[in-house]
């Protein structure tokens, strides 16, 4: 198969950055496709007589769909910086075969703030809130962390600087690029607790060198957090359980889990919390709880969790099959377990816990068929006796694992 794409990757200096050979390639081009602004950046007199131009403003989907009318021409992708970093050479290498493609990469704009910065880009924490959501920061917020992120437009470096106050990190210091590269490149500067901005050229890299107050609130990735970490109404797995279930649903990235039950969220915000590219789904019934699991996923940084407001099992009929399923509430309920089974991948794993005897007994029926493990979970906690100190026993939960092979 041969390539008939080319994504060249270009800065805020346009062409002027290209290497000549990449200049040949796009003279070549009989499909230039692109933003407006990439468009911009290219005269007629930079193309053959007879290229045609195709920007993204009909969608993502129908600008691929057109393109693939041009299939063994020259079709020619401009994206910004590395655009396989967030960019659009990631989108095109989900339609067409990797081998129909050719990336030629440009500086990013993480590589670019690094060098500014003079920070490790490894050791350095990349993310993007460009179309995404802007909760996404809290999950990184920590003392000493350093955090690189794409912005939406020209007022999020005050969204940004709002989150990080709002965690008790107002002291952590920003530094603003706008149009890297570019003859127009500025530098913008200041602590989240009194940043002077409240817009900035709208294509702009986020630098935040994180510094924690006393106030500050930040948690580990790890499992079990503590009840305090979420908003619940006591329906929430406890800690000492939740580490447990979350490590027999063993995060991996590219997953997908459902959380059948979920109550406040718990188990589902913490699988995504431990994995990156994860994707997870929270199944709950109740209004109040809803609101709960989106309050929570945004509190600790995992906005994307998919809220499915419904009942088992009819409420999983659109959601893509899981990998992993965690059914935390309606173990009793008929069908629930029989419809998860079924829809779990091979090689999936599907964890269950249960508090009740009927529950118990229902779970037990269930997994003994199917040769699942079971794991008696029983904690107690310190608590004052008058005073003195002993010891509470919590209730103990029956744990199923059963892993479809």
């Amino acid at each position: 198969m041969t390539a008939w794409i080319t994504v060249i990757g270009v800065g805020a200096d346009g062409l002027a950055g290209l290497a000549q050979a990449s200049l040949e390639i796009l003279k070549g081009a009989a499909l230039l496709v692109g933003g407006e602004r990439h468009q911009e950046m290219v005269a007629d007199s930079d193309l053959a007589e007879d290229t045609e131009r195709l920007t993204w403003s009909g969608g993502i989907g129908s600008t691929m769909d057109e393109m693939e009318g041009w299939r063994g021409k020259s079709v020619v992708v401009l994206a910004s910086g590395d655009p396989m970093d967030y960019g659009a050479g990631s989108t095109l290498a989900r339609r067409f075969d990797p081998a129909e493609i050719t990336v030629i990469p440009h500086p990013g704009a993480f590589s670019l703030a690094c060098a500014r910065m003079v920070w490790s880009l490894p050791d350095t924490t990349t993310m993007t809130v460009h179309g995404r959501a802007f909760a996404a920061l809290n999950l990184h917020m920590r003392p000493g962390a350093r955090i690189v992120a794409l912005s939406w437009n020209g007022e999020t470096p005050k969204i940004l600087a709002d989150l990080l106050c709002a965690k008790g990190f107002g002291a952590s210091h920003m530094t603003v690029f706008s149009d890297m590269a570019a003859a127009g490149e500025q530098r913008f500067e200041g602590t989240a607790d009194d940043w002077p901005y409240d817009n900035v050229p709208d294509l702009n890299t986020v630098c935040i060198d994180c510094a924690a107050g006393a106030d500050a609130v930040f948690w580990p990735r790890t499992p079990g957090l503590p009840e305090g970490a979420f908003e619940h109404d006591t329906q929430i797995t406890k800690r000492e359980v939740r580490a447990v279930t979350v490590a027999h649903l063993a995060p991996q990235p590219g997953q997908v889990l459902w959380d059948v039950g979920a109550g406040c969220g718990s188990v589902a915000i913490e699988w995504l919390r431990a994995v990156d590219g994860g994707q997870a789904f929270a199944l709950e019934s109740d209004d109040d709880r809803s609101d709960f699991i989106r309050q929570n996923a945004d509190n600790l940084g995992v906005p994307h969790l998919g809220v499915v407001m419904g009942t088992a099992p009819d409420a999983l009929a659109n959601l893509p099959d899981p990998d992993t399923i965690f059914v935390g509430g309606g173990v009793s309920q008929v069908g629930v377990l029989e419809a998860c089974w079924d829809r779990l991948s091979q090689g999936g794993v599907l964890v269950s816990n249960a508090v009740t005897m009927e529950a118990q007994q229902r779970l037990m029926a269930f997994g003994g068929d199917l040769g699942a493990a079971f794991t008696r979970i029983s904690a107690a906690r310190s608590g004052d006796v008058g005073k003195l100190t002993a010891m509470r026993p919590m209730m103990e939960v029956l744990q199923m694992v059963a892993r479809k092979t």
